[in-house]
């Protein structure tokens, strides 16, 4: 239970970090976005994942739709506004699904390679 609090205590932590940077640097990007970059040096320099910071992650990707809810009733309230700019809502959703497959794929692919010593 503890290390389920301290993988959470992390998570919030560098979301904290991350916001704080954007904030007094004016970086644009958004925070929890920098806050997962400065954990990736963390997280080498242990060689690994945490247990409870792995439990905590798998809890929520497990949850991540419930997380979409009020992104979808957002875009729900904007229909006047889609109607009228279908078309490039559409191609962005289409060119940024093949986009992500494209890279998903190929860092799989990368990573097997670097894994196994041989191509998938």
């Amino acid at each position: 239970m503890l290390s389920v609090l301290f993988g959470a205590a992390l998570l919030v932590a560098m979301q904290f970090l991350g916001d704080a940077v954007v904030r007094l640097m004016g970086v644009p990007l958004p925070g929890p976005l920098l806050g997962m970059v400065f954990m990736l040096p963390v997280l080498m320099l242990l060689r690994r994942v945490p247990e409870g910071l792995g439990t905590i992650c798998r809890y929520l990707l497990g949850n991540m739709p419930l997380l979409f809810v009020p992104l979808i009733a957002g875009v729900m309230t904007q229909f006047g506004v889609l109607g009228l700019e279908w078309i490039p809502f559409l191609l962005s959703c289409i060119v940024g699904t093949a986009i992500t497959i494209v890279v998903t794929a190929l860092v799989f692919r990368w990573m097997m390679q670097r894994t196994t010593g041989k191509k998938p």
